[in-house]
């Protein structure tokens, strides 16, 4: 068996795990950043003026939480929508927001549980070609086994390195989400009639 081969095989897949991570801790960043200017902004709009016909003019944009308020002023406006229609709609628009805010994040969950592991198991093939090449070639000199070993455990510390960039950037980003999500469903509880009692 090719330790060596597979060693590296494990290198090369945590270096490429910290690229992704890198790339979707980057791209969420900036995404959820866009997404909460744009909420400051329209919590300004819907602070100052509601739902009137003014104000939704103010709503418009591309982001995904505008297009969602202005889909739920659209839907509030229709005519013969009961409270609970309403609340199925806010809803549904609730659980779209929050994936579409979420994606990718469960990219940074996997490598945060398989980045130790990966670690792990190079520390464990590098061992293996150690102790290989102390049997076939009967090394009497302990600093080379030493230095074989010392190899083996960068692994496991790339590895650990790895899942802590993950976990770090994974908390922020989710933090962030839901923060997102937490405001949308402020701005359709502000936008909700309140019920009337007869």
């Amino acid at each position: 068996m090719n330790f060596q081969l597979y060693h590296d095989l494990t290198f090369d897949v945590l270096y490429a795990a910290v690229a992704i991570s890198v790339f979707v801790i980057i791209e969420r960043a900036l995404y959820l950043s866009y997404l909460a200017v744009r909420s400051a902004r329209l919590s300004r709009v819907i602070g100052s003026g509601g739902l009137a016909s003014s104000s939704i003019a103010g709503i418009k944009g591309r982001d995904p939480i505008s297009r969602a308020i202005a889909r739920y002023a659209a839907f509030r406006s229709s005519n013969g929508v009961s409270r609970e229609e309403l609340e199925d709609y806010s809803s549904a628009l609730f659980i779209e927001l929050d994936k579409r805010i979420s994606a990718r994040l469960w990219i940074l969950d996997t490598v945060i549980t398989a980045a130790p592991l990966l670690g792990l198991l190079g520390t464990i093939l590098g061992i293996m070609q150690t102790f290989t090449a102390l049997a076939q070639g009967g090394v009497s000199d302990p600093g080379e086994v030493s230095r074989g070993i010392g190899m083996a455990l960068i692994a496991t510390a790339v590895g650990i390195a790895t899942a802590l960039l993950g976990l770090l950037g994974h908390n922020v980003l989710n933090r962030g989400a839901h923060l997102l999500t937490e405001d949308f469903k402020s701005y359709l509880l502000r936008l909700t009639p309140k019920a009337t009692t007869s």
